[in-house]
């Protein structure tokens, strides 16, 4: 859901020359500035890694809900495969600036009780250490879904359906806790074009940017 809304602005936006999208399957959107290339391996990049260089940014939108997952499972789609991402593209890039989407409670210490705040916290942390131009850490509380965005995950499309006016009034009063898809892509952009003074935003800097 963040990944669609992300692109949409990437697309609108007349400074972003143009955008790559490596995914498994299509994203149906059609724009001249627009290329895709289908990868099933997350893990290893060398059979496209030709494909990967000349980008001032990468905007890594992938993740999963920890629900019903036990850590090694959630640490293998939300660790192993952020840093094999993160690795080829600091080597084939060290100009570029990384942008990851975590979460808000994302644990830095690593060592707090929340198994997913972990696992983030631990992944964050090792992005960190990459050797990108920079990197920031996009910790959005909720976000809500806007321009006809859906997550795919059903049921909790159907959790936004039925809030989405809440989401609204939260939006403009709540900036904390708070976010939509169309401010996250945006500040995504302005942050990677301009910096931020530390490498972490929260809500309420996703909204201030």
């Amino acid at each position: 859901m963040v990944g669609q809304g992300v692109l949409r602005e990437c697309l609108l936006d007349p400074d972003v020359e143009s955008v790559l999208v490596v995914g498994r399957s299509p994203t149906g959107a059609r724009h001249p500035k627009l290329r895709e290339i289908i990868h099933d391996n997350f893990l290893d990049y060398s059979a496209i890694q030709s494909e990967l260089t000349g980008f001032d940014a990468c905007f890594f939108c992938l993740g999963v809900s920890s629900i019903g997952m036990n850590e090694e499972r959630y640490r293998h789609l939300t660790y192993d495969i952020t840093l094999a991402a993160a690795t080829t593209l600091s080597r084939l890039n060290p100009g570029m600036v990384f942008t990851y989407v975590t979460g808000r409670s994302t644990d830095s210490t690593e060592q707090g009780p929340m198994m997913w705040a972990r696992v983030k916290g631990k992944t964050e942390n090792d992005l960190l250490k990459l050797p990108f131009k920079a990197a920031y850490m996009f910790r959005p509380a909720g976000i809500q879904p806007l321009h006809g965005i859906k997550s795919k995950t059903a049921w909790i499309q159907a959790i936004y359906v039925v809030t989405a006016p809440l989401l609204s009034l939260l939006n403009r009063t709540s900036p904390k806790f708070m976010t939509t898809t169309e401010q996250v892509g945006r500040a995504m952009i302005k942050v990677a074009r301009d910096g931020y003074p530390k490498p972490v935003l929260e809500s309420e800097d996703i909204n201030r940017v």
